[in-house]
């Protein structure tokens, strides 16, 4: 049978009475040295995006890969890490003017960069700042979901014209989000995703490079990072989700099941012998309601459950499908042996759909090792 309400690794004991992140630091860490391997001898900088983990010791890891440029996807997480000493910071979303007095504080600290797509934002942001700020224009390459065309020239020239009216708007470049390589699976589809939006980007590059010299070009998502060996006109690249992965980066192709670095431990609370389903305490508060197609079974399902074991989970074991999330209840429809081997008051790991959904629910993490790392607190 499953572990029950204590992990045991080696001689130590880890409770978990409730819903817990579990994080294999181990894989997290080779999953860092993977992508920074990549850049070793380029002159591609490393800029990841602390959205999925979101805490200071994890932050610390990079530390000592010699990373001091992040990305992250708000103010407020800026403000959490700039307080640990991170001071070259990108907000990684368009610049909300609401929040320019935050803006203007983190500016007089810190090397801060923001990201902008339209004539509204500059034209305040002409008038309100108090500090230096870097500039990047969002540009579209495909994803559809926010940023300025590639082909918008126009669009593209009006705003570096607007920020060359005050030396506080520092234009450095162009970011771009391949975010479509989210709905495609297979490394083939991941490259061609990245050569065509790249050879957008180089356009824009060579348009603009005799003008600005030292051009930036940020590119980041984990799918095109996971896969590609070569850049391309990238100055520097900003994946997140890959220090952890998830089955959804499983399903496109970017990682193996094996590099998977954290699992949701939930209790078992009941047992239904007639539909061979398990009920634990994990729901849709703990792992969001991330969904996606099984590639085997072709059903909609919320994530994989496997047995604990000292090692952490057991991906030896054939695992079994979370088909329903309420806010508290988990439904795994089980395996015949999956569900003989579990009894009320054990504990079952569950892999993510989404993992930075799933850590940001959490707020902590506890190491196989029973350590426990914490994450940025919510406040207004």
């Amino acid at each position: 049978m499953w572990s029950c309400i204590y992990l045991e690794l080696g001689r130590k004991k880890m409770k978990m009475d409730s819903p817990t992140l579990l994080l294999d630091e181990q894989k997290a860490l080779t999953n860092l040295n993977k992508i920074s391997a990549k850049l070793e001898g380029t002159k591609v900088d490393f800029r990841p995006h602390f959205k999925t983990h979101q805490s200071r010791g994890i932050a610390n890891w990079f530390r000592r890969k010699n990373v001091v440029k992040i990305a992250v996807s708000s103010l407020k997480m800026a403000e959490y890490f700039a307080a640990d000493n991170w001071e070259d910071i990108t907000v990684a979303f368009p610049c909300n003017i609401l929040e320019i007095d935050r803006i203007n504080a983190l500016a007089s600290k810190i090397q801060l960069n923001l990201l902008v797509e339209s004539k509204e934002v500059v034209q305040f942001l002409t008038k309100r700042l108090q500090s230096k700020v870097g500039i990047f224009i969002k540009i579209d390459t495909g994803y559809n979901r926010t940023g300025i065309l590639s082909s918008e020239v126009e669009k593209i020239d009006a705003l570096i014209a607007m920020c060359r009216q005050t030396e506080l708007l520092n234009f450095r470049g162009f970011l771009s989000h391949f975010g479509h390589t989210y709905k495609v699976q297979g490394i083939t589809a991941i490259r061609q995703i990245f050569d065509e939006s790249n050879a957008q980007l180089s356009i824009l590059k060579s348009r603009y490079k005799k003008q600005y010299p030292n051009l930036e070009i940020s590119i980041g998502d984990t799918p095109s990072c996971s896969v590609m060996n070569d850049f391309g006109v990238a100055t520097e690249i900003r994946p997140g989700n890959f220090i952890f992965y998830d089955l959804m980066q499983w399903q496109i192709g970017s990682c193996t099941k094996e590099e998977i670095a954290v699992a949701l431990a939930c209790p078992v609370v009941a047992k239904h012998e007639e539909r061979l389903e398990i009920i634990v305490h994990g729901g849709g508060v703990h792992l969001s309601k991330e969904r996606a197609i099984h590639p085997e079974t072709k059903e909609v399902y919320y994530g994989l459950a496997y047995p604990l074991s000292g090692k952490g989970w057991d991906l030896n074991a054939v695992p079994s499908i979370v088909k329903s999330l309420s806010q508290e209840h988990g439904i795994i429809k089980a395996t015949p042996y999956f569900f003989d081997n579990t009894k009320v008051g054990d504990v079952i790991a569950i892999l993510p759909i989404h993992s930075c959904m799933t850590a940001n629910l959490m707020k902590s993490y506890r190491t196989l090792d029973g350590a426990g790392i914490g994450m940025m607190p919510w406040y207004p």
